[in-house]
């Protein structure tokens, strides 16, 4: 079973400083590397319109696919929240799924997303919603981490991963596997293998990857602005379509705040726009994955009807009447 996570609403009023309180230390070399990497996504997409190849368009869109994968089945649910177990082999696929994301090390994300949880919203979460769209979404990432934050980084506890050889393995070696499976291989195949130049390659690799950035930051800001509460009115995390669609299942946030443990993050197994669970489901079925925890109906169903915000999924009307 995942750890138990820190209700947010039990935070207290010293973590939630008023905005000119809070440390924005910035880092401008992580500023200047974002702006660089936009210029060049720009540039990808021009290019999309004016020489690069279809081939190359749809291996930038499979690798989009596994990359997110890297984060949704990898980092989030496995190994961040524990909803399932992996054998080695699925293991070594996720790691490499999620180096093509490079979102730093995957243990270093699993931190940052258990904080997320235990503090949600409040000065301990790296990514705190309460501090604008902005901030939430990547202003995070430009920002000296506050002493808050740090504190509650220290006292996650993390044991299960450092002592999983495959995590391990990645922050060990983390610049030459990102370097190779990020960047290299992805610029390499589309000019070795159907003659794409290397401006086009390279360009539409770091379209990509932005692209992915950009989806994965968006549960942070995103799901923490808009969108309908069917599980918990009083938190921030809300369910958004159009997220769960480029997250491959991602978008059921107010689900997942309620219930982080569940391995397919969504409704009573709810696989619309869930592809990620669809993923997890094969390698099950392959006995790769196995001990797939999920809530029961009936939990679901009682916990929507006593602190939902009477919608459904969506933001409908139930209508199968379970919610008054």
């Amino acid at each position: 079973m995942a750890e138990t996570l820190k209700d947010p609403n039990e935070a207290s009023a010293k973590d939630n400083l008023p905005n000119n309180k809070r440390e924005s230390k910035i880092i401008y070399k992580y500023v200047i590397s974002f702006t660089l990497l936009h210029l060049a996504a720009f540039y990808g997409l021009y290019l999309c319109w004016t020489s690069v190849k279809w081939l190359t368009i749809g291996f930038n869109f499979l690798t989009y696919q596994l990359s997110i994968l890297g984060i949704t089945a990898a980092a989030h649910r496995l190994w961040s929240h524990r909803s399932y177990k992996a054998k080695f082999p699925l293991q070594v696929i996720l790691m490499v799924f999620n180096c093509m994301s490079f979102q730093n090390s995957a243990l270093n994300w699993c931190r940052d997303h258990r904080v997320h949880h235990k503090c949600s919203d409040t000065d301990g979460d790296p990514h705190n919603a309460s501090r604008g769209f902005f901030f939430s979404h990547i202003g995070w990432l430009m920002t000296k981490k506050s002493e808050e934050v740090k504190r509650q980084g220290k006292s996650i506890d993390m044991s299960d991963l450092y002592n999983n050889p495959v995590l391990r393995f990645q922050k060990k070696y983390a610049v030459p596997l990102i370097g190779t499976i990020c960047f290299i291989l992805p610029t390499f195949i589309p000019m070795y293998f159907w003659g794409e130049t290397l401006n086009n390659a390279w360009h539409m690799n770091i379209l990509r990857y932005v692209l992915a950035l950009h989806a994965t930051l968006c549960v942070n800001s995103v799901a923490h602005k808009w969108g309908y509460k069917p599980y918990d009115k009083n938190i921030l995390p809300s369910q958004n379509i159009l997220l769960s669609t480029a997250m491959l299942g991602e978008g059921f946030h107010n689900y997942h705040h309620v219930f982080p443990w569940d391995y397919q993050a969504a409704e009573l197994g709810n696989k619309k726009f869930n592809h990620t669970t669809y993923f997890i489901d094969f390698f099950a079925w392959v006995g790769w994955a196995y001990d797939l925890k999920s809530s029961s109906e009936e939990v679901v169903r009682n916990r929507a009807e006593r602190t939902g915000d009477g919608t459904d999924l969506w933001g409908k009307r139930d209508k199968r009447n379970c919610i008054e």
